[in-house]
């Protein structure tokens, strides 16, 4: 019969059952969610949002996901305080720090730009000659046809 890992921490001496509780608390500290950080570093979500510049909500729907872009997970953590680095890990192999997404930021992107194609972002955020086209040739489109209903 299984026993409780409590019954077994009990039986072990005073010395060795506080070090496996200090290594506990080191793994568990190493581990945080996204919503712990938030809270262990004094922040509210109404402050990170203000922060952010979004809603509250989109706060709590970061701190849920599991799925994110790097740019806006290392906004959330510089804006509760920290800095976000990136490490890869192999077997027979140190640590490997990634480089490159030190300049990841969703402050550096307009917020009142509408989405553009890849294509327009490589003009400087202007519409290609083609998109120009497609949306007056929509435009016409329209017209005529709720002309021709009228």
């Amino acid at each position: 019969m299984a026993r409780p890992l409590s019954e077994k921490l009990a039986e072990l001496p005073v010395a060795r059952r506080r070090k496996v509780e200090a290594r506990a608390a080191e793994l568990i500290a190493e581990e945080m969610s996204l919503r712990e950080l938030r809270k262990a570093m004094g922040k509210t979500q109404a402050k990170v949002a203000a922060d952010l510049g979004v809603g509250q909500d989109s706060v709590a729907r970061y701190e849920q996901r599991t799925d994110m872009l790097l740019s806006t997970l290392t906004e959330y953590v510089h804006r509760v305080g920290g800095t976000l680095e990136l490490t890869a890990r192999f077997p027979n192999r140190a640590p490997i720090r990634i480089k490159g997404f030190e300049g990841l930021s969703r402050a550096t992107k307009t917020r009142d730009t509408p989405k553009l194609g890849a294509a327009a972002r490589s003009l400087g955020g202007q519409r290609p000659a083609s998109a120009h086209k497609r949306a007056a040739k929509g435009k016409t489109h329209r017209k005529a046809s709720a002309s021709a209903t009228g």
